[in-house]
């Protein structure tokens, strides 16, 4: 996954974060969301040991409000701010790009996801459409054999069935595993992915006819 922030960017970060005004970690990690769109959400591993090292390096203080812990930032941590500005300003050029790319990467993955489900789906949907049917005879019974379509058509649908599982379980766990990485779903991941499912269905319909 395209890292949002390169070594040593997100500890000046939070630092321009707290100038803003006194902030929980939460609060942090909201902040960081929300500046990127919702496709970066660091997890409390991430934010809370920079915090630690922010305050051992005296550049913010913390204090206990209730249960929880607010970080403010002190006049050492104001001036380092003053003196990196040009630096910061690169950085949010880069929370951008990388942003942009989060973006993109989560895109990608949902349409490749779809192509291959719409390939599997036809190719389940063709092979059951054209089962050889087996001839009417005067011996035929009704109990299925090998040969007779209904048999063929619940193989079928059983391989489908498990295509979908596959399917299923491979995109949640991709979704998964991008949400433990730091990354965060946004409503156009959804929107995206109803899109391409309601193709996926309407393709197989077209087979289907």
């Amino acid at each position: 996954m395209t890292p949002v922030f390169a070594h040593g960017s997100l500890r000046l970060y939070l630092l321009s974060l707290l100038a803003e005004s006194p902030k929980h970690g939460y609060e942090l990690i909201q902040a960081l969301t929300d500046r990127s769109g919702g496709t970066y959400s660091p997890s409390a591993g991430t934010i809370y040991p920079r915090l630690a090292k922010l305050e051992e390096e005296g550049l913010v203080t913390k204090t206990t409000d209730g249960r929880k812990t607010v970080y403010e930032i002190t006049d050492a941590g104001r001036a380092e701010l003053a003196a990196r500005e040009s630096e910061l300003g690169s950085i949010e050029n880069q929370l951008t790009d990388s942003v942009r790319l989060l973006a993109d990467e989560v895109r990608s993955g949902v349409t490749a996801a779809m192509k291959s489900l719409r390939a599997d789906l036809a190719s389940a949907a063709r092979d059951a459409k054209q089962a050889p049917k087996a001839p009417y005879t005067a011996t035929t019974t009704s109990t299925p054999t090998g040969d007779d379509p209904r048999t063929t058509s619940r193989l079928a649908l059983h391989g489908i069935d498990v295509v979908l599982n596959d399917f299923r379980q491979g995109v949640r766990t991709e979704l998964r595993g991008y949400v433990a990485k730091g990354g965060a779903l946004t409503d156009e991941t959804a929107t995206r992915l109803r899109t391409e499912l309601a193709a996926v269905r309407e393709s197989l319909r077209d087979v289907l006819r």
